[in-house]
């Protein structure tokens, strides 16, 4: 005999089938969300880290920019140190220009002129006067020429001013300056040997004094100056020996 099931097993089946759907479709949604929620956590992690990294690069950045600013002020110091030091040269090798260049003014300029102005600018000097004639301009710029504190002379002008005067010759010249009495190292001649020793001790504290300020401002100890050799004791003059007698058999 043949079983028949009257029974609505289509739709128990289809209920069933959507209650193991929705059921799947819940799973896959709270696994969705459990990994949303870590992904969630673990990009807070990382920037929080990151910031911490920025804070501590901003903190150091900072401190350098300080030690940036600190080297530029000993860089400016330096380069003032520099400049006094090249100013002090300059006025020690130029210190008795003046005195040669007036000795060579008066030698060199012939009797038929004479000058009314003089202006020096560096290396450089500008002379004006007035001639009897233009060879005595001539003559007066060989003069300079052949000077050893005056080089080569330019003709800046020379006019006949057609006054009744003994000189109506007005005359401009450039004239180019020389230092005969600097050294093949530019020192000047005249400049004591003694001198010497003390300007490099000088020179030689400068750096000191920058590389102390430097290592200050990079935070590193600061480095002891080279201690400075004791002078040697000045040699004691030996007494006067006594005046020796009169030998026997000498004659009075």
């Amino acid at each position: 005999m043949a079983h028949i099931n009257l029974l609505p097993w289509r739709a128990e089946r289809r209920k069933l089938r959507e209650r193991e759907f929705y059921i799947q479709l819940g799973m896959a949604f709270g696994a969705a969300l459990v990994v949303l929620i870590a992904w969630s956590f673990w990009m807070d992690a990382r920037i929080d880290n990151q910031a911490e990294r920025n804070t501590y690069l901003q903190a150091e950045i900072k401190q350098l920019d300080d030690r940036i600013a600190k080297i530029k002020d000993l860089d400016r110091v330096r380069a003032g140190l520099l400049q006094r030091k090249q100013i002090i040269e300059q006025l020690q090798a130029n210190r008795s220009q003046m005195v040669h260049l007036f000795d060579e003014l008066v030698k060199t300029i012939p009797a038929s002129a004479r000058l009314g102005g003089m202006k020096q600018s560096g290396d450089s000097m500008s002379l004006d006067g007035v001639s009897q004639s233009n060879s005595s301009v001539a003559e007066y710029m060989r003069n300079i020429e052949a000077s050893p504190w005056m080089g080569h002379a330019d003709l800046r002008k020379t006019e006949n001013t057609h006054d009744a005067s003994r000189m109506p010759y007005s005359f401009g010249l450039d004239v180019r300056l020389n230092h005969p009495g600097d050294g093949p190292d530019g020192a000047p001649a005249g400049s004591s040997s003694s001198a010497a020793p003390a300007s490099a001790s000088s020179v030689a504290a400068v750096p000191a004094v920058l590389a102390n300020g430097a290592n200050a401002a990079i935070g590193k100890p600061a480095v002891a100056p080279a201690p400075t050799p004791a002078a040697a004791p000045a040699a004691v003059p030996a007494a006067p020996r006594p005046a020796s007698a009169t030998t026997a058999g000498a004659k009075p």
